[in-house]
């Protein structure tokens, strides 16, 4: 049993997009497992599959309440954003991220796709594409006919193709790089350059830490609020490093952890900014220097 604890926790992050939230549903599948009466767990010929389905299950009741609980969120939600395993806080035993698979369905560009898809349609989507589960078995999840599901698979597939493509991780590493380059020097002129005349920049505080409430648009926007960061914090630390499986930035000030940025890369300018600054989300990195503390 323990065994399917990796697969149940890739399924439930892809879902949720969190990690607090993933954990609590993979240990609700499991505290209704060990609730079954022995002669019902014997009559389960998979274990793993009856803990799947009611773990997808579960996520999906926390998908359907999610909408209102983001609309008391202050100001924009954004998926956590998972390190490298070697970055990884280990300090406090196995955590879920020691279990994720870090693919491209774990990348911001491809979470906020989905984010934008119905509970549904991102259950149907994320089964069928990611893991290859067969529609039946989707069905029986959803409650709904398998013919069904696999429309709902093929709308949240033609979500993901709207969105951009990503670039290779060494060309998304290069413009990061230059990114980051520019933002330390506080070349606001190299910035503009690097960022697309579109691009938008996202950030995600939880009302826990000073930062925009709104998405900034605009690369000339986003270059000045970025010095403008740089300003407000002499001494500011920017690292690179692996954000949810492809290069992004890490900042660090007075030895702490304040923001994990990840970036949207189109040819060779950025296109959007993700910048995670809620402390609750950035508990994983503190390994990059210490505990995270928030710049006010």
């Amino acid at each position: 049993m323990a065994g399917e604890r990796r697969q149940l926790i890739n399924v439930a992050y892809r879902l949720l997009g969190s990690l607090a939230e993933s954990e609590d549903a993979v240990q609700e599948a499991y505290a209704r497992w060990y609730a079954l009466p022995r002669s019902r767990q014997d009559e389960i010929v998979s274990p793993g599959a009856w803990l799947t389905t009611v773990t997808s299950r579960i996520c999906l009741d926390v998908l359907g309440s999610a909408r209102a609980r983001r609309e008391r969120y202050v100001g924009a939600w954004l998926p956590d954003p998972l390190p490298d395993h070697a970055e990884w806080d280990h300090s406090h035993g196995t955590d879920p991220a020691d279990q994720m698979v870090l693919d491209e369905s774990v990348t911001m560009a491809f979470l906020v796709v989905l984010e934008s898809m119905t509970p549904a349609e991102r259950v149907a989507f994320v089964l069928h594409d990611v893991f290859r589960y067969p529609f039946a078995e989707i069905a029986d999840i959803l409650g709904r006919t398998p013919a069904a599901c696999k429309q709902l698979a093929a709308s949240g597939r033609r979500r993901v193709r709207v969105a951009q493509a990503p670039v290779t991780a060494a060309g998304q590493a290069d413009t990061v790089r230059h990114v980051k380059e520019a933002w330390e020097t506080k070349d606001i002129a190299a910035l503009v350059d690097l960022l697309d005349p579109a691009a938008v920049m996202t950030a995600d505080g939880g009302g826990m830490v000073g930062t925009v409430l709104r998405p900034i648009e605009g690369g000339a926007r986003i270059a000045q609020y970025m010095v403008a960061i740089a300003d407000k914090a002499p001494g500011l630390e920017l690292l690179e490093r692996s954000v949810s499986g492809v290069p992004g930035l890490v900042a660090r000030h007075a030895g702490a952890v304040t923001t994990v940025a990840s970036f949207d890369v189109a040819d060779g300018r950025v296109t959007r900014i993700w910048a995670v600054r809620n402390p609750e989300k950035l508990r994983p990195w503190v390994r990059e220097g210490g505990p995270v503390r928030p710049i006010m």
